[in-house]
Parts: structure tokens; sequence; C-alpha cells
């Protein structure tokens, strides 16, 4: 057996690319020897010949294998999937803020720091001053709604 026997080449590169997957693991590169494997097989029994066919049937051999056993292994294995609240205002519902800028009298806007930024802020019509620690109700627009808090709630 020499090194030009393509019967060897394909046995050889399959058997690298199925041991390379204890190093770079995933379950794809064990799937890409397998294809070359197929070639070695086929090469064997004379059903292709020539580098172009092995090429070819290496790379159809490769695909169906990549999207059979990846379905199989989803449904067996499953994966780490973990969907995130994607309600922004659940999120801010209930947070506690402090206020930069004074809110009110009325309807006129103040400014509260929260989460590392400062946000404009409506209150519920009356003075909110600098300082002072505030509840989050929810978000109109860009303004974060808001209402007074004691000390003594923000610590609970």
């Amino acid at each position: 057996m020499t090194f030009s026997n393509p019967i060897f080449v394909w046995s050889v590169i399959g058997i690298i690319l199925m041991l390379a997957e204890l190093v770079v693991p995933g379950g794809i590169v064990v799937l890409l020897g397998a294809a070359c494997m197929i070639v070695a097989a086929a090469l064997g029994i004379g059903l292709v010949e020539g580098i172009v066919q092995s090429l070819t049937l290496w790379f159809i051999s490769a695909i169906v294998l990549l999207l059979t056993f990846r379905q199989v292994t989803q449904r067996l294995v499953g994966g780490d999937s973990h969907v995130d609240n994607t309600d922004e205002e659940l999120d801010l519902y209930n947070q506690i803020a402090r206020v930069k800028q004074t809110i009110g009298p009325g309807q006129t806007a103040g400014r509260v720091e929260f989460q590392g930024s400062e946000w404009p802020a409506l209150g519920d019509g009356s003075i909110i001053a600098a300082g002072s620690v505030v509840r989050i109700i929810c978000r109109e627009n860009i303004a974060l709604v808001v209402e007074p808090i004691t000390e003594a709630q923000a610590h609970n």
C-alpha cells in the first residue's frame, strides 16, 4: 500500500478526522471523516473512480450526513435554549431609581438615574425632589413613569 492509493488516502484522512473529534468536539468533524470513509468504500467497490467523482461524492455525503445527524442529535440531545423576557416593560416594572432632577409639579418632567443612565421621568403630579428614591411604574415613550417611595421601602 502506497500513499498514491486513493482508497488508502481517503481512509487515512477519514480516520484522522474522526480522531480529531476528540480535540475539536461538536460532532461535525467526525461526520466529515465518515464521509471520507464512504468515499474510500465507494472507491474500493468501484462505484467511483478519479478525484472529481471522489470529491463530488465526499461533498454530497458530508452534506447529507451533516443535515441528517444534526436533526437526529437535536432531537435526542436537545440543546441549551433559553428565551429571555422580551417585554422590556416587565423588566422596568417595580425597579428602583434615584431622582437626579426634580420631577413635577403637574406634568413637568424631571430626570432619574436608572441602570447607570439618566432617563426623563414623569411623576404623579406631585413634586418629587432630587435625591429621592422612586419606583418605576411603566414607560411612556422614552420617559419613565415613577412614584415616590420612602428609603425604608427601597431597602426591602
